[in-house]
């Protein structure tokens, strides 16, 4: 042991005497939380500990052990994502020998799965996770090519999810997602090694199962193995994809969406992990019902009738026209001829202001709200 490591070791210890949760994580002394992993506290510390099985939302797997770190007085690596850090624990997240662990786990995980060949970011928020490390460690595959795990779904002609599963390495994700943050149980797991299979009950179609197509099993799989179908028949557009941070429309949550495009065309939507309503979930409206926006028959002007045709007008003028017309049956029919329904898509302000037309225009309670039909 160097003098440095050998003084962080005497402070960490001094620390853990005082109860202050500090340990030694590549030589220098980090302050941890009680209870946090050794994962969490070296993806604070900027270390780059690679994984493919972890999803922050989901109890710890490890199960791809990509994760692994030495930690003093263990014999062997423990994977740092179910490992809870302790005072004056000695680790070091970075050696050769871990990164030829982990150079060597991700080429057997390869060989099943074509690293090599691009995975479009439409597919999903995860999709570019195993890719990415595979250029990291220089991977493609082909060191221990042979015999393949699991078999597409092309046949499920679903709408919203493509089930690509030759590129699935079975890191259980998606099985995990659907059970622990959405309660479906929608799919799971047959089979054992080279027959391992993500399947729904009775190898059927996501459209006979208990599938609620919230989408959250895409965008958590790290290989693109499952993917947004509307989003891919944008794969050609042209253009760079943009992300933009936004608000679903489709109810009052607030859930918070991440808005792919490629120059004016909306190509995706992605749910927003830090969002503060959702936490990266989302229902099958918000997550796959996006392309009304750029319809073709979406109406983007005011439209008002003259002669019995609708034709296109200001909104000085349509407005004009809609308060005449409230005015007019008040004044014919009596103030309780009017009568609102506020949309269950609109935000809280929106229903607010609703009621509040009603009572205070109308001195009136003829008001309701979709959502309760």
């Amino acid at each position: 042991m160097s003098p440095l490591d050998a003084s962080a070791v005497t402070s960490a210890k001094v620390a853990a005497t005082t109860s202050t949760a500090v340990l030694i994580l590549d030589g220098e002394s980090v302050a941890f939380t009680p209870g946090e992993t050794l994962y969490q506290v070296s993806r604070r510390a900027k270390k780059q500990v690679p994984t493919l099985c972890y999803d922050e939302r989901l109890e710890a797997f490890g199960a791809c052990r990509l994760c692994v770190v030495e930690v003093e007085g263990q014999r062997n690596p423990v994977a740092s994502c179910t490992t809870r850090a302790e005072p004056g624990m000695v680790v070091r997240t970075g050696t050769p020998g871990l990164e030829q662990h982990r150079k060597t786990l991700l080429e057997l995980v390869a060989s099943e799965n074509p690293a090599g060949v691009h995975i479009d970011p439409l597919r999903g928020q995860a999709s570019q996770e195993l890719s990415t490390l595979a250029r990291r460690y220089g991977v493609d595959g082909s060191r221990f090519a042979g015999a393949k795990s699991g078999h597409s779904r092309l046949d499920d002609a679903n709408p919203m999810i493509l089930r690509d599963y030759d590129q699935c390495i079975s890191c259980y994700r998606c099985v995990r997602v659907c059970a622990e943050q959405e309660g479906d149980y929608a799919i799971s797991v047959s089979g054992r090694g080279f027959h391992t299979q993500i399947t729904t009950e009775f190898g059927g179609h996501l459209e006979d199962s208990s599938c609620t197509f919230c989408g959250q099993c895409v965008q958590t799989c790290p290989t693109g193995a499952l993917a947004d179908r509307r989003a891919l028949q944008h794969e050609k557009t042209p253009g760079a994809i943009e992300k933009t941070r936004s608000i679903c429309p489709y109810c009052g949550v607030g859930c918070s969406v991440d808005i792919l495009s490629k120059g004016d065309t909306i190509v995706g939507v992605q749910p927003a992990m830090d969002g503060p309503a959702n936490r990266g979930a989302l229902c099958v409206k918000g997550q796959f019902a996006w392309e009304w926006s750029q319809h073709r028959d979406r109406l983007k002007r005011p439209l008002v009738r003259k002669h019995g045709v609708l034709v296109e007008a200001s909104w000085d003028e349509a407005l004009d026209r809609a308060a005449e017309g409230f005015r007019a049956v008040r004044e014919k029919h009596g103030r309780h001829a009017v009568y609102a329904i506020a949309s269950g898509r609109a935000p809280h302000e929106s229903a607010y202001s609703v009621q509040k037309f009603v009572r205070a225009g109308f001195m009136s309670n003829h008001v309701d709200n979709c959502s309760r039909a």
